[in-house]
């Protein structure tokens, strides 16, 4: 621990441009920045002890079983089957071409090797061993990049207070300037144990005390100057605070808030949302509702149409296996989009207002229109296009299409056959 502080107090003589009200981002983290914009599809794995419940993440919560009884369970947990070679190529099969992977959820267990707290998978499991490691050892070897989920709320530790009142941004009768420090001293594990391979810190709880004074110009200020390539992004569902990297949306596309939790706009960062397959984030063995290929499918659509990434979760067994509806799953959104990946792959989107039928992306001089929703008409309008266009046709089978482009917007008439009930994608060529 004293060394990890004596790294902390040596990082902060190292520049990355900070106030109270901004953040100047480095070269390498813009760079990052647009890299990640490109990749588009990544696997969330939320995964750790509560797995052998087989009841969701929340389960220590949900059932309201005592810390010192849950705690208990580390013991039992011995992944005979992990294998992170194998849940990479799962990911690359799927097309995803990244993974963000929870080292600490709520219940506050580390499922990587750290000095800060015993309770870990290396000395609290009789697996010892560190899958973190792994696993960025096999990223590095695919090709994908890999981030940290890193939980704030913390169910168990005393110096977190949960449940407690929060009086002048602490929890009252805690420490927690202690619960701070020991965040910066896991932070700093995580961002210097693993290498390069690390891109990302995906921060979440925030919203269990919205008063608390989390000290995030500090935490941010460590993260950057450790790493300054790394990018930050916090499931606050607020406004972006100074010193995130990009912005996050669970279970919403950008602007969407269905389940009352986003309180803020889209800010101009790059942005992601995630997902689940099923119903719950960590392994539960009783969820069997399963989104379809097809939803799945247009969902990554949408979200690139918004300008956004795409995060689906997997919640792998307590034997490390991922389950096999996940993997067939996974492998049809795959195949579509090795027959349509340059209509996703390193496009923007919100080129247009989000009509009814779908949604456009847009690469280069290339317009991507994903027809989602069979139109009213047998064509359709894309208003605010502007360049002059050089031809139509559809991507999939090449065959030209009729269109006449006026002062308020490109006019373009569907195919004769039927559409692609997934995706109907047609190409337009602009000068």
């Amino acid at each position: 621990m004293k060394k990890l502080i004596a790294l902390i107090i040596v990082t902060g003589l190292v520049g990355v441009s900070y106030s109270q009200t901004t953040y100047t981002p480095t070269a390498e983290n813009l760079k990052n920045r647009q890299e990640f914009q490109d990749r588009k599809f990544g696997m969330f794995i939320h995964w750790g002890i509560y797995s052998l419940l087989a009841d969701g993440e929340w389960v220590m919560f949900n059932k309201k079983i005592p810390y010192e009884k849950y705690s208990k369970i580390a013991n039992e947990f011995y992944p005979h089957d992990f294998n992170a070679t194998e849940w990479v190529q799962i990911a690359k099969a799927a097309g995803m071409k990244y993974i963000t992977i929870t080292t600490r959820h709520h219940d506050g267990f580390s499922m990587f090797n750290t000095k800060a707290s015993p309770y870990n998978i290396m000395e609290a499991t009789p697996y010892k061993k560190d899958p973190m490691k792994d696993l960025a050892a096999a990223c590095k070897a695919e090709g994908l990049k890999l981030n940290f989920y890193y939980s704030l709320l913390d169910w168990g530790r005393k110096d977190y207070g949960f449940g407690k009142k929060i009086v002048n941004g602490r929890p009252e009768d805690t420490d927690w300037d202690s619960y701070i420090n020991f965040m910066k001293a896991q932070l700093t594990e995580l961002l210097t144990n693993y290498g390069d391979v690390v891109g990302g810190i995906w921060f979440d709880g925030d919203w269990e005390r919205k008063t608390a004074n989390w000290h995030y110009e500090e935490i941010y200020q460590l993260i950057h100057r450790l790493r300054p390539d790394v990018m930050i992004s916090n499931n606050h569902h607020s406004d972006i605070k100074p010193g995130e990297d990009y912005q996050a949306f669970e279970k919403d596309l950008p602007g969407g808030n269905s389940h009352g939790w986003n309180s803020g706009g889209i800010s101009n960062l790059p942005l992601e949302t995630c997902e689940t397959i099923n119903g719950a984030w960590g392994f539960n063995i009783t969820d069997k509702n399963y989104k379809s290929v097809k939803a799945l499918i247009q969902y990554l659509v949408k979200a690139a149409g918004h300008n956004a990434n795409f995060l689906l979760n997997v919640g792998p067994q307590a034997d490390g296996k991922i389950q096999q509806e996940f993997v067939d799953t996974l492998k049809k959104v795959g195949e579509w989009l090795q027959q349509n990946g340059e209509s996703i792959y390193g496009t923007r989107g919100g080129v247009i207002p989000t009509p009814e039928w779908g949604t456009v992306t847009q690469k280069d001089k290339k317009l991507f229109i994903h027809i989602l929703n069979t139109p009213s008409q047998d064509f359709i309008l894309l208003p605010r296009i502007t360049q002059k266009v050089a031809g139509v046709q559809s991507f999939s089978s090449k065959q030209s299409l009729k269109w006449k482009q006026q002062p308020e917007g490109l006019f373009v008439y569907l195919p004769a056959n039927a559409l692609n009930e997934t995706d109907e994608i047609i190409e337009v060529s602009v000068k």
